[in-house]
């Protein structure tokens, strides 16, 4: 790093969250530089150690205890087993967290108050802490006592309502997306507002409470599809594989395949009219502007799918990529992973486990210059590093007394 530390070098978190929006907010901080402690139950650890298979292999090809969901999205961390329905345990937790920058926590609302954990309890002991709540809606409002998960909210937050072939066609209806985006989304909106909140801390010299919601998360990240509904007045609806406001930009069928076609501007509208051998439909007033092409779409998608039956796939994004049209194929994860943009980017990144030998990893999409980041540790194993963490705090004792250290001898 050419003597410069890690963005959040000397930042210490207590991650009481499990599953995905908050170990996705611990997992940035981690990749950042931050030390990253994951407080799991003892015996089971993170629901999603169990959440298999497929889980992680040994050398040996057998199956070992880690879920390959559960891999995704706890590299960079340490992992400490502590009971927190103990009183030694949650008294422990508090003497952790009076030593930390930041805490990250996704119970139900409420749900550590009982242990002596929540915000206003820890604050007494530890002002500068930056104490982030992860639920299902909220801290306030009707629905906070309730829990929250990411498929539930994308039905009721408006996704599915535009996700999937239109309803007048075959296979129309709601539709999930394939990955947890609103846990995703909540996860990188935490790590947004830790990192505010770090900043801000640096005046103030005070912590605060952050309070995320699955459900406010979700509907913020509809962004366009909000602002046509909020403008027009009109809801909008499933499209399929077209956009809302943009044509042509969608999958095309070729003679042997599919590929995408994302026209973004009337100049790229142009160039993709020449390649294809129509420059007249770039000119004809009906087809002219991006506004024209909205109104006449269904006339310009008819003449569009006919020519692009013609050629094979590859044909037609090579044609198209030399005149500089966005397109590509769609592709499985096996054949993403085989992409040589991909390879270059080397996305696929393998660090040495403790059980396994290695183990698989998404790189971080974040590139810094100056201080890239660092794989510094596989996922950990359940309590692997609760020794060492706590000797590190100087809490052995506590530790003992919570019984998750042996006695002194």
């Amino acid at each position: 790093m050419n003597g410069r530390s890690a963005p959040l070098a000397g930042i210490r978190v207590l991650d009481l969250s499990r599953v995905l929006a908050g170990p996705w907010c611990t997992q940035n901080l981690a990749d950042l530089g931050a030390d990253v402690i994951k407080v799991e139950r003892p015996g089971k650890g993170d629901d999603t150690r169990g959440w298999g298979p497929p889980y992680l292999k040994d050398q040996d090809g057998n199956d070992t205890s880690e879920a390959a969901y559960y891999l995704s999205t706890n590299r960079n961390k340490r992992s400490i087993a502590v009971d927190i329905a103990t009183p030694e345990g949650a008294a422990l937790i508090r003497e952790m967290a009076a030593k930390c920058d930041v805490l990250v926590e996704n119970f139900k609302v409420g749900g550590l108050k009982k242990y002596g954990l929540d915000y206003d309890a820890i604050k007494e002991i530890n002002p500068a802490l930056i104490y982030c709540s992860v639920t299902g809606f909220g801290q306030t409002g009707p629905m906070a006592p309730l829990p929250g998960y990411d498929f539930m909210i994308q039905g009721m937050g408006g996704l599915m309502s535009i996700t999937g072939e239109r309803d007048d066609l075959p296979g129309g209806g709601p539709q999930k997306a394939g990955v947890a985006v609103t846990d995703l989304f909540t996860g990188m909106y935490a790590t947004v507002a830790v990192l505010g909140a770090l900043y801000e801390r640096n005046r103030s010299g005070l912590g605060q409470h952050i309070d995320m919601s699955l459900l406010d998360c979700h509907v913020t990240m509809l962004a366009n599809q909000n602002l046509n509904y909020m403008t027009s007045g009109v809801a909008p609806k499933r499209a399929g594989n077209a956009h809302q406001n943009v044509v042509p930009y969608q999958v095309f069928a070729a003679s042997d395949g599919h590929l995408i076609v994302a026209v973004g501007n009337d100049g790229q509208y142009a160039a993709y009219c020449n390649a294809i051998g129509r420059p007249d439909l770039a000119t004809h007033p009906d087809y002219v502007n991006n506004s024209q092409r909205l109104k006449n779409r269904v006339a310009l998608i008819a003449e569009l799918e006919a020519i692009m039956k013609t050629r094979a796939r590859d044909d037609w994004i090579g044609a198209l990529q030399k005149v500089g049209v966005p397109c590509g194929p769609i592709n499985n994860i096996a054949q993403v992973f085989e992409n040589e943009q991909v390879k270059h980017r080397e996305i696929w990144k393998t660090m040495p486990h403790p059980v396994a030998g290695t183990a698989p990893t998404t790189a971080s999409p974040i590139r810094y210059s100056g201080t890239p980041i660092e794989y510094r540790m596989a996922p950990p194993l359940l309590g692997q590093h609760t020794e060492e963490i706590l000797g590190e705090l100087g809490l052995e004792e506590s530790g003992r007394k919570a019984g998750i250290l042996p006695a002194a001898r």
